[in-house]
This record gives structure tokens, C-alpha cells and sequence, in this order.
């Protein structure tokens, strides 16, 4: 069996997979999870994944969601006749991109998202870094215009939220010292968020099955020195670097960062509650 089929299972295979899991729930209960979603996992997974945030709620776990939202972005801005441009795998973001980036971002992904928790039982509650707020940001580069970098993360909002029971979930804008919002990396925002939160773990959702090593298998355990030589030689390219670099940065306080492939099934689950995971994970 190639994969996990509920109707081909027996009775003792589903009590099998429930045993499994139980060791994993009671590491985790009580603890938080900060998850980044974006790309394949809201276009193509939604439904699995916002149903494995509120089971990880259900059993204990506190669950806190990122997202960005780059494809709706891309789209919006091409409608718009607004050609998009990358650098160093970050979105250059003018003033025109920017109105479009809190447009998509909090104005249609986000809420959204938030409705979908909350037809399936969870409580979800949307912002972005703005509101608090909770994500203070500078200008990355000149070059990139309004794309940010955090400076600080004020997780008393965001805490507050789960402390009454609810699933936050962040849209990836920071509010600069300027008064000016910025588009950051939603895998940075996680990372960050991770770090403020002293989460136990930080996932990210992608639309790879993980990171590769130059044979071209996925690297199922990465270490830290590793990660970041790949990062300075260059064989992280393109959206793999932020992936990457929010990896690294969130072993500076988070004890596991995991990068899994957003276009498999329950992809949360697999790599909380099974012992093998999928993807990569770095470690420290």
C-alpha cells in the first residue's frame, strides 16, 4: 500500500494508525504549532489542511496559521496590468503592489481562510501584523520597495487569542516605524513568530516535497550547518532561500523547523502523528 486509503483499511490498520498518533499528541498538547500555509496548500489543499489545524486544536494543540498568498498576488497584479518582479526570491513591491499585496492579502485570502476554520468547528480569528501591532518592520532593501524585514514581534495579541481558545491566523504585513505597511515573506513572518512564540515547532507548507540534495532526493534530515552552507553555496535557489533562511533562524528558539510538501493529503498530520514524517526536517 502506497498510501494511506481509509476504505482499504481494517479495523485493527485504523487502530494502528490512532496508536501511532498518541504519543505525538500528548508531546504536543498544550503546546503551540506555528504553521505557514501558501502556494498549492490553499489552492489545491485547503480543505484537507484547514481540517488537520482544527483536529490539531481538538486534540490539545494550539495551532497559530500564516499565510501569505504570492499566486492571487501575481494574478491580481497582472489583471491590473502590473508586471510582477522578483529579486533574490522576494517580490519587488512598489506603492501600486503594495495596495494590491493588502488587498489580497487581507481583504480576500484572510477572512477567507478564517470563515473556512470556522465551518469546520474551529474558532479562527484573522489580522495581520498591523493589528497590535504585532509585526514591526523596516524596509528590506531600496531595491525591493516595500518589502519588509522583522524588527520585532509584539506576541501579546497574538497570545491573548489563544488563551481564549482560538485558532490566530496571520496575514504576512508588517507595520513599519514609518507608519507604512510592508510585505514580508510569509515564511519569515513565521519563523518570527515561531521565535516570539516559543512554539515547539515551525511547518512549512510548499509546493516541493522538500529540500534536495544535489542527487536530487529529498533530504529527510537537515542540520543547521548543512542548511546553511546550502544557503551560501547556492544550491538553494529561487523560493527555497526564505524556506531556508526561516528554517535557520527559528532553531534559535524552536526546537524542530520542518519543510513539507503542501500537495500531499493531510500533509500536517503525516508529519506530526507518524513516526517516518515527510519532507525535511532541520534541526539544530
Amino acid at each position: 500500500m502506497t498510501r494511506l486509503d481509509e476504505n482499504h483499511l481494517s479495523s485493527g490498520e485504523r487502530a494502528r494508525v490512532l496508536v501511532e498518533a498518541l504519543p505525538y499528541i500528548k508531546r504536543f498538547h498544550g503546546q503551540k504549532i506555528v504553521v505557514k500555509l501558501g502556494g498549492v496548500a490553499i489552492e489545491q489543499r485547503k480543505q484537507e489542511t484547514l481540517l488537520d489545524i482544527v483536529l490539531l486544536r481538538y486534540v490539545g494543540m494550539l495551532p497559530v496559521l500564516v499565510h501569505g498568498g504570492g499566486a492571487e498576488i501575481t494574478s491580481m497584479s497582472d489583471r491590473l496590468g502590473l508586471k510582477a518582479e522578483f529579486k533574490r526570491g522576494l517580490r519587488v513591491t512598489d506603492a501600486q503592489t503594495m495596495e494590491v499585496v493588502k488587498m489580497v492579502l487581507t481583504g480576500k485570502i484572510n477572512p477567507d481562510l478564517v470563515a473556512s476554520l470556522n465551518r469546520l468547528g474551529g474558532q479562527a480569528v484573522g489580522m495581520s501584523g498591523e493589528d497590535g501591532p504585532s509585526i514591526i518592520a523596516e524596509g528590506h532593501d531600496a531595491d525591493l520597495g516595500f518589502v519588509g524585514r522583522v524588527t520585532q514581534v509584539n506576541a501579546e495579541p497574538i497570545d491573548a487569542l489563544i488563551n481564549r481558545g482560538y485558532i490566530p491566523v496571520m496575514a504576512s504585513i508588517g507595520l513599519g516605524y514609518d507608519g507604512h505597511a510592508y510585505n514580508i515573506n510569509a515564511d519569515t513572518v513565521a519563523a518570527e513568530l515561531a521565535v516570539a512564540l516559543g512554539a515547539s515547532k515551525l511547518i512549512l507548507l510548499t509546493d516541493v516535497e522538500g529540500v534536495k540534495g544535489p542527487d536530487g532526493q529529498v533530504i529527510s534530515e537537515l542540520g543547521r550547518a548543512r542548511a546553511e552552507a546550502m544557503i551560501a553555496g547556492g544550491q538553494a535557489e529561487g523560493g527555497m532561500i526564505p524556506k531556508l533562511e526561516a528554517a535557520v533562524r527559528s532553531l534559535d528558539a524552536v526546537p524542530y523547523a520542518h519543510i513539507i510538501d503542501g500537495r500531499t493529503p493531510h500533509a500536517l498530520l503525516l508529519e506530526l502523528f507518524t513516526e517516518a514524517g515527510i519532507g525535511t526536517m532541520v534541526t539544530p
